[in-house]
């Protein structure tokens, strides 16, 4: 699917990102669309299952890490030599709270944005010398299907989006384009200087 936004093209490519040959693919593809990689956000992630650890399966364990690590790990193996011919370039990786502190519940998920942490810190390091930056940023509660689902799991959807809302200092959850503007400044040159670092946006959660 290719169109025209803002008067720039546009490509959008079907990609499992925990297949490692799809996301080299994918990379190919836009590099010889576009002629060069700058920039890749690696957002993909499932929150998977909900209970306690001694309760989850390997197939549940390994599915979620599949996607959340695995999807990072190929998003930016991948992107390296693309970006190295492109003289430099910035990855961001979305991890999370969850990738700072502990909670008592989807404890998958709570050890990959953890795993997604410390790679992006690792990342950073190995690839300064070739100028691309790898930061993470980490999302309090956003209101996306994945947290919609969650809230809805836990009885009255209407009560568990005011109990969320309570947990942040400011009032309330996030918004998607919360999000989209610290991708923004991390992938631009305004963050020329930023490499390795956890770009927190949770509305105070994490400030307790």
């Amino acid at each position: 699917m290719e169109r025209e936004f803002h008067g720039r093209g546009v490509k959008y490519w079907h990609c499992d990102v925990s297949r490692e040959t799809e996301v080299a693919e994918v990379f190919a593809a836009a590099e010889k669309l576009f002629g060069r990689l700058d920039i890749v956000v690696n957002n993909a992630g499932i929150s998977g299952i909900n209970k306690p650890t001694h309760e989850v399966t390997e197939a549940e364990w390994d599915r979620v890490q599949s996607v959340n690590v695995k999807g990072v790990f190929f998003g930016t193996k991948h992107a390296i030599g693309h970006m190295r011919r492109s003289g430099g370039g910035s990855i961001i990786n979305l991890s999370s709270i969850y990738g700072l502190i502990g909670a008592p519940d989807v404890p998958p998920y709570h050890a990959a944005k953890g795993a997604v942490r410390l790679m992006t810190k690792t990342d950073a390091l190995l690839y300064a010398p070739d100028k691309i930056r790898v930061n993470s940023i980490h999302p309090g509660f956003i209101w996306t299907p994945m947290v919609e689902k969650h809230l809805a799991s836990l009885g009255d959807l209407v009560q568990a989006r005011k109990a969320a809302d309570a947990l942040h200092p400011l009032g309330h959850i996030g918004e998607v384009d919360d999000i989209a503007w610290g991708a923004v400044y991390l992938a631009s040159d305004e963050a020329k200087f930023v490499t390795g670092a956890e770009l927190v946006i949770d509305g105070g959660y994490t400030a307790r």
